[in-house]
């Protein structure tokens, strides 16, 4: 069974994270670790850590063992790159280009357990926000269908809406109701002088 983890925009030059990612492609989990322990490269750190989450992954998530685990691909990339620059002589700026990797590790079993799946299990959707209560449940629905509106809320169907999302480059606001298309007329009149 694979079990992979990625950890993306490490910023660190892909061809340095590579330097690394050559030396321990192919080992077990736990020589890796060791491995990388003690290179002298700065680029062991984020892959190390990455290594640790992808074996923390399998054992806890698919209950595999951590010595029955290797390193079956290892893949770097490049991630965006961040431009800046340098002032140099005669008032000239010369670009420095940072570089990000995205760093992709796939461990896969020695030997085959005969694991297929998480152990998590699926937990039931919870009710969403809005939703009505099943009546079975003990709770009353009150519905309002057959309630006439209101006088107020038959005026404000025609008033003036001030709501500064609805309002254009020249203060104009829309009307909400009857008169609605001969106020867009209105609104996209052009102005004389």
């Amino acid at each position: 069974m694979e079990v992979k983890a990625t950890a993306k925009h490490i910023r660190i030059s892909p061809r340095k994270v590579r330097l690394v990612a050559g030396l321990i492609r192919g080992m077990e989990a736990a020589k890796a670790l060791d491995q990388l322990r003690f290179m002298n490269k700065q680029a062991t750190g984020p892959v190390g850590k990455l290594l640790n989450s992808v074996i923390a992954n399998a054992t806890n998530n698919f209950e595999l063992e951590k010595n029955n685990l290797y390193i079956k691909e290892i893949k770097v990339d490049e991630g965006a790159t961040l431009k800046r620059w340098m002032p140099k002589a005669r008032g000239r700026a010369t670009p420095i280009r940072k570089r990000t990797s995205h760093i992709t590790i796939v461990l896969e079993e020695l030997v085959a357990s005969g694991k297929s799946g998480s152990k998590k299990q699926k937990i039931e959707a919870p009710i969403k926000l809005g939703s009505k209560p099943k009546e079975d449940e003990g709770v009353k629905i009150k519905e309002e269908k057959g309630k006439a509106k209101t006088a107020e809320e038959k005026e404000e169907k025609g008033k003036l809406i001030n709501d500064p999302r609805m309002e254009g480059s020249d203060r104009h606001a829309r009307l909400d109701g009857k008169n609605r298309m001969g106020s867009v007329k209105k609104m996209f009149q052009r102005k004389a002088g």
